[in-house]
């Protein structure tokens, strides 16, 4: 048996004091890193958009359209937690069972009428009519809800629950609403006939309109039942999800000028819920701001 102290013997390679502190002190850096705003930002972006483009990729018209949607929001919301509780080692009150049935009717009842003021009032104008498009019930319904709740519970754990929260922490929640809702507007220039009007509409009507939700009720389920309503009710009216068009219940023809009807990018791209969400959202603001919910920049972490 070798009872030669393993600190002293000059055979092996790790000896007391040479690499210890060094490596310490690197595992110590990456794990700040991680812990920061940014680090467990970034993680959970990746986590949750990860899980949003593997379950995304259902064929239309089959089952899987209707299932993977579902089954990646309850994952993508597994997931979320899992970066808050481990990563960013911190409480997700945002999450709170308690009050998710409760805050998702408020924020689906909002988004709903949202979109039906919006619509309604561009059909007053001449902008939009309405007929039933023939399609099955059930058959219309089941994909449009299933696929509006996944991007729904994506979207928000992404841009609200992680973006906006760590960007406030950072520099305060004015500074990080604006941030998001430019970035949330700029990733729509991918869509189908976007423009940069298109996309600057949608930071202000979903970017600034949302995250102004979220800052007055922090919670996850009302902002996700104000997407997920916004979203379907859209769909079933037959018009373009931002730029996305698919069979509703109804089939809207559009006349009249693009600025008002949003032309074939849909409702988004139109001047009405760009005022309708301003006249929402300031509110809104005002309200977190009676209730403490905005952070100022002073108080941001640095």
């Amino acid at each position: 048996m070798d009872t030669k102290s393993t600190a002293t013997d000059p055979a092996r390679p790790e000896r007391a004091g040479e690499h210890g502190p060094e490596q310490g002190a690197a595992t110590g850096r990456v794990g700040r890193a991680v812990r920061s705003p940014f680090g467990w930002m970034l993680i959970g972006v990746l986590g949750v958009g990860g899980v949003a483009g593997l379950t995304s990729g259902g064929e239309p018209g089959t089952a899987s359209a209707t299932v993977l949607p579902v089954l990646g929001a309850v994952v993508a919301v597994a997931v979320y937690w899992a970066v808050m509780r481990f990563v960013a080692r911190r409480p997700t009150p945002e999450l709170a069972r308690g009050r998710a049935r409760r805050e998702a009717l408020l924020g689906g009842g909002i988004g709903l009428a949202f979109v039906l003021v919006s619509t309604l009032l561009i059909a007053a104008f001449g902008g939009y009519s309405f007929s039933w498009s023939g399609g099955g019930f059930l058959s219309v319904v089941a994909p449009m809800a299933a696929i509006s709740l996944g991007a729904a519970v994506t979207e928000e754990l992404m841009f609200r629950g992680l973006a906006v929260q760590a960007l406030e922490r950072l520099y305060g929640s004015r500074a990080a609403l604006a941030i998001t809702a430019l970035l949330f507007g700029g990733l729509h220039l991918a869509n189908p006939g976007a423009t940069l009007w298109s996309s600057l509409a949608i930071a202000l009507e979903a970017g600034l309109l949302l995250g102004a939700a979220f800052l007055w009720r922090r919670s996850i389920w009302f902002v996700v039942g104000f997407h997920f309503a916004w979203n379907t009710a859209e769909g079933l009216l037959g018009i373009p999800v931002s730029g996305h068009a698919s069979e509703g219940l109804l089939t809207t023809e559009v006349s009249g000028p693009v600025l008002l009807t949003g032309g074939g990018f849909g409702l988004e791209a139109s001047i009405v819920p760009v005022v309708v969400c301003v006249l929402l959202a300031v509110p809104m603001l005002v309200l977190a701001h009676r209730r403490g919910g905005l952070v100022p920049m002073r108080r941001a972490e640095r």
